[in-house]
């Protein structure tokens, strides 16, 4: 069975990995010239399995009218006459509800815990050095509004198998030394000792190394899709420009742009972009930087260590379609890093930003594309893309070779974000 897989970024590759360790043959389709180079290039760098708490949440609602007034806010809105940001709005408002998030939670923390093992499953088969440590993740709130919030979230993570812990303002500072000069202004921390962090690039490029040392596996880069030929309700092949690229089955892994590749087959895929940003900056040998990943609740900040580098990353723009990075969202990520660490230099930092393909609740869908017998999607990740794509790799792979009959009933089909 061949199968083309669209994308090379972390959940086209990861995708591709366990169709190949499956016995299959696979073929990556790729537009740029090498793996992620969009968004998996540059992101927070955090491999978060215990704590998943999507976007989309009751305290979001309190604060949206701040932020959307607010030139420096966490989350930015620029309005279009689009009917799909619209309609993504309003599903995105539905799924803030207690009851959905909690649902959410649960579901994901079940996809993210099988990550993690495969992670270590698949590092001892293919070595792949990408910085990865066990930093532990601490979670920063500055009021007691947010800490309390963010205790009922713990409970419902704890229940769910998560290992965390409440901390003191005091007890962050103690845990994390960096923290010092902000003290004060802390109500408080969740801490979540087995998290990691690494660079998402360096580890799709060191999976990149190991596919291509597959006899069952070959990769086209600089490849853009131009469609598909279909016989009935089978996809027979993809357009590669004037070539055509058959196969018996093909996944859609493409981030955001899997909208517009499948929107021709009939397809409408409730994926709308969110524009995030990161600065990658290489203190100084005499720079005391965080040892633990961090997260910044309330400016929706995280700040990862990655080897040399500590990986900055922040805000969400809707609304707008170019992955480039406005001066002015930079220099306010910049100030508001300062903040926290007055001693980093951030006048080298290297800025990025790429568009998060998100669904509004948060969640990724996994499924068999409506109408199509041999077209499978893997898209909607959001920002936890990195966390997720081994276990979103094994269960595309799974659908594909050993369908169930209550496939339907999953999670994470599309009709579940309907």
């Amino acid at each position: 069975m061949h199968v083309v897989v669209v994308g090379a970024g972390v959940i086209g590759l990861s995708s591709a990995w366990y169709l190949a360790r499956e016995g299959l043959q696979v073929t990556v389709v790729e537009r740029n010239q090498d793996v992620a180079l969009e968004t998996s290039f540059a992101n927070g760098g955090q491999l978060s399995y215990d704590y998943v708490a999507p976007l989309a949440d009751p305290s979001v609602l309190a604060n949206l009218p701040r932020w959307l007034l607010a030139r420096n806010a966490p989350l930015s809105l620029q309005p279009r006459l689009d009917l799909r940001q619209w309609r993504w709005c309003l599903a995105f408002l539905r799924a803030c509800r207690a009851s959905r998030v909690e649902r959410t939670v649960v579901e994901m923390l079940r996809l993210s815990h099988r990550s993690q093992a495969l992670m270590k499953q698949l590092l001892q088969e293919a070595p792949i050095d990408f910085n990865l440590r066990q930093t532990g993740k601490l979670v920063i709130h500055r009021s007691p509004e947010s800490l309390k919030a963010a205790t009922r979230l713990v409970e419902l993570q704890q229940r769910a198998g998560s290992q965390q812990h409440i901390l003191s303002s005091m007890e962050c500072s103690d845990l994390e030394p960096t923290l010092a000069g902000v003290t004060g202004r802390l109500a408080g921390g969740v801490y979540t000792p087995g998290e990691a962090t690494g660079d998402c690039r360096l580890f799709c490029e060191g999976l990149k190394r190991h596919l291509d040392g597959m006899t069952n596996v070959r990769f086209e880069l600089g490849q853009v899709v131009s469609g598909f030929d279909k016989v009935g309700k089978r996809l027979v092949a993809v357009r590669l420009g004037h070539e055509r690229l058959e196969a018996d089955a093909f996944v859609i892994a493409s981030g955001i742009a899997s909208v517009g590749l499948v929107k021709p087959l009939g397809i409408d895929l409730p994926l709308y972009p969110l524009r995030g940003y990161s600065l990658s900056v290489q203190p100084s040998s005499d720079t005391l930087v965080p040892r633990l990943s961090i997260t910044d609740a309330s400016r929706k900040i995280l700040y990862a260590p990655l080897g040399n580098t500590l990986r900055i990353a922040a805000m969400v723009d809707m609304g707008v379609c170019s992955p480039e990075a406005p001066k002015r969202r930079i220099d306010l990520l910049k100030a508001q890093a300062a903040e926290v660490f007055p001693m980093l230099s951030l006048h080298q930092a290297q800025p990025w930003a790429g568009l998060r393909p998100a669904t509004a609740l948060g969640k990724p869908i996994i499924d068999k594309a409506p109408g199509q017998e041999n077209l499978w999607l893997n898209v909607g990740h959001g920002a936890l893309g990195f966390t997720l794509a081994c276990a979103s790799g094994e269960m595309i792979a799974q659908r594909i070779t050993r369908p169930t009959a209550d496939d339907s009933t999953t999670a994470f089909t599309l009709a579940a974000h309907r």
